[in-house]
């Protein structure tokens, strides 16, 4: 079975964490706008695509990933370097050695003997661009997140500054997979930002393999303040150009003093408004509290990855009845 999975940094990551334990094929697609930190600067300066949310999944995807991690997310601490992981100087050297992204992530994944394939979504260079309701026009991923969470105002239209086409890799991926996954992550810098990619859309109309969307568990300040379920769903369903099959959906921690943490920098969990009757949703307490310098509510690796392979089995077997 051919698991693609498409989205961004962290919440991809997470999945893919699970993902590999399982006996699937992985094809992990993903986003190139990225601008914050040794990202935004490594784009600036070297004119290079963002390698931050890559070397992410890469790690995810890594049989050694202890150890590997350890190295590949070091991250300097002083000197001109400061800021700057390991990893992410790596994906810089081999771009301008090979001279295509898509190549040197390629070379990287052999580096790390990876299980599965991380497919940046475009071999070209954008940035993202979003007008908010008020009809404001915000460049750049980090300035509309900061935008949002300065205002409260929703994103109208998402949309990239050049057009982009989708990387053929990614193209092939999509049109071999057997089960779509978008998420979890951001809902317009992580998994929008692919769907606006020439081309991305589609392909996935063109296929199909049942499409599965992993619902946040928390809003996210800047980007989905106050939204629902169905907001996330509706949104999704508008730039992707199709309809969505399955719903992960994951019951928030109970811990009264995390969420109230989380309330005060304005994210709650996301509200389950959807009828059993509208949609096919899978429930389930899919979610873990990472304790790190913060309490932080997360998808359990694990937890999620075999709810999907469960799920992406059982839609598999049906298709394959009919």
């Amino acid at each position: 079975m051919r698991v693609v999975a498409v989205g961004g940094g962290t919440g991809l990551s997470t999945l893919l964490r699970g993902l590999k334990t399982f006996t699937c094929d992985i094809d992990a697609i993903v986003t190139i706008t990225d601008e914050g930190g040794s990202s935004g600067i490594l784009r600036e300066e070297l004119n290079v695509p963002p390698p931050g949310d890559i070397r992410n999944n890469l790690i995810a995807l890594a049989n050694d990933e202890d150890t590997l991690s350890q190295v590949f997310n070091y991250r300097f601490r002083n000197g001109t370097l400061s800021g700057h992981p390991v990893g992410n100087i790596i994906l810089a050297a081999l771009t301008k050695i090979t001279g295509n992204f898509a190549e040197a992530v390629s070379k990287m994944s052999d580096i790390l003997a990876i299980k599965g394939r991380v497919l940046p979504v475009s071999n070209d260079m954008a940035r993202l661009i979003a007008r908010f309701e008020d009809g404001s026009i915000i460049k750049g991923e980090t300035q509309i997140v900061e935008y949002g969470k300065k205002t409260f105002r929703k994103i109208t239209e998402l949309k990239l500054t050049q057009p982009i086409t989708l990387n053929p890799a990614a193209k092939e991926a999509i049109q071999n997979a057997d089960v779509l996954v978008l998420g979890p992550g951001s809902l317009y810098t992580s998994i929008i930002a692919n769907l606006i990619v020439e081309g991305f859309s589609q392909v996935v109309a063109s296929t199909v393999a049942p499409k599965i969307y992993i619902a946040n568990i928390m809003t996210q300040p800047g980007e989905t303040h106050n939204y629902t379920l169905k907001d996330h769903v509706q949104e999704i369903e508008r730039y992707l150009g199709t309809r969505i099959d399955y719903i992960v959906y994951s019951f928030p921690p109970k811990e009264p003093v995390i969420l109230e943490k989380y309330r005060l920098k304005g994210s709650v969990p996301v509200e389950n408004d959807l009828l059993e009757t509208e949609r096919r949703i899978i429930k389930g307490h899919f979610s873990s509290i990472v304790l790190d310098e913060d309490y932080r509510i997360r998808h359990d690796s694990l937890l999620l990855a075999k709810a999907i392979f469960e799920l992406s089995e059982a839609s598999v077997n049906k298709i394959v009845m009919r």
